[in-house]
């Protein structure tokens, strides 16, 4: 992507009403205006609370959201010139349960309120294979405790990646854990009673991941 383009849509995401860009300081320093107050003032409304760890160009966020209209989604990337093309569509298509928030994952505790999120989904993240990338890992035991801090007790996550290396050292580190895993699956495509979710939508690379013929995988836990 050119850096006119990107300066457009960064331009374009400051007027998008769905899109929210906090500052560093503005989460760490100080209380988030909006923290604990998503429902009532970003949708007006009291139903669930999902989020889109990294969620690219939100293809996931708006899918679910179409999907779900009686629940709440946000979808969470640093990369903004990303996460435009869902925030535009969600706009244009008038998906009012649908919001975008740029910042970094590791600041999601001060982006929300204890036990203020209902539900989580993280989509095809970096594995961060190599050994010293492991705190960079998005299903790491100090990011589970971070999202444990906003679930609600019970609060279910969901896992979908094309790397068998983070589904692997996801479900060991669960078990190993305690923690509940409630669905595991190595090939979501090619085993039968996959969850509608999960083969209905589609990211962007994942459809190219298909042509491949690559193995899609997904895990669905609760944190405890």
């Amino acid at each position: 992507m050119g850096s006119k383009n990107k300066l457009k849509r960064f331009r374009e995401n400051e007027t998008f009403h769905n899109v929210y860009q906090p500052t560093r300081e503005e989460l760490v320093d100080a209380a988030y205006q909006l923290k604990g107050k998503w429902k009532a003032e970003v949708f007006k409304n009291n139903n669930p609370l999902v989020l889109e760890l990294g969620c690219g160009k939100g293809e996931y966020t708006v899918g679910l959201a179409k999907r779900y209209p009686h629940k709440n989604f946000i979808g969470i990337d640093i990369k903004g010139a990303r996460f435009w093309r869902g925030a535009k569509t969600a706009i244009e298509e008038n998906i009012p349960n649908a919001a975008f928030i740029r910042t970094q994952i590791e600041l999601v505790a001060h982006v929300f309120e204890e036990n203020e999120v209902d539900e989580i989904w993280i989509t095809f993240p970096d594995p961060q294979i190599k050994y010293q990338r492991t705190k960079h890992r998005m299903t790491n035991l100090q990011f589970l405790e971070r999202y444990k801090k906003i679930l609600k007790p019970g609060g279910v996550m969901h896992l979908k990646t094309d790397s068998e290396f983070m589904h692997g050292y996801t479900l060991g580190l669960l078990h190993g854990s305690g923690y509940e895993v409630l669905y595991a699956n190595h090939n979501v495509y090619k085993l039968e009673g996959s969850p509608k979710d999960v083969t209905e939508i589609q990211t962007f690379y994942e459809s190219q991941y298909l042509e491949k013929d690559k193995a899609i995988t997904y895990i669905r836990f609760k944190i405890n």
